[in-house]
């Protein structure tokens, strides 16, 4: 928890902005189900980091919705591009999106971490990973494009 709470803090306070109470509600969530997690985890060689920020991220969503049915809340430029890309798909395919993510090589995990779960642009992506933007750009679409074919080799198609 030490090592992974600021990170995991980070990401539900951007999903979850104002919402300290909801967002300390998230991060136990988060630790709980890494520790029920634990050796399956271990068993599939699943990296600690990218598990724990796509369970961030989906958890911050699940609350983040659930308040959104009870009252208006705020919904930034850069959360409403990621939700758009998981309201396409069946609910119970989000989980197999992050494990895909979670599955991929680096650098394109850190990539697709970085734009879609921590909702950094591609241009201060580059920077921290030292390449130009449009190598991120490329690494997207491949990516994305990789995501849709298991997806679908999967039976898992997108709602249109």
């Amino acid at each position: 928890m030490e090592r992974y709470a600021p990170a995991v803090k980070g990401i539900l306070s951007k999903i979850l902005p104002g919402r300290p109470q909801d967002v300390e509600e998230c991060m136990a969530d988060v630790f709980v189900a890494l520790w029920k997690h634990a050796s399956r985890l271990c068993q599939t060689g699943t990296p600690v980091k990218a598990w724990l920020v796509v369970t961030a991220r989906n958890t911050g969503i699940t609350r983040w919705r659930r308040l959104r049915r009870k009252t208006e809340l705020p919904l930034n430029e850069e959360l409403g591009d990621a939700l758009a890309l998981l309201d396409a798909l069946p609910s119970d395919a989000e989980d197999l999106v992050g494990t895909l993510v979670a599955a991929m090589t680096q650098p394109d995990r850190e990539i697709f971490l970085r734009k879609y779960y921590l909702l950094q642009p591609a241009r201060q992506i580059a920077r921290a990973l030292n390449m130009s933007e449009s190598t991120v750009n490329t690494r997207l679409s491949r990516g994305r494009e990789r995501l849709r074919r298991e997806l679908e080799r999967k039976g898992v198609h997108a709602h249109a």
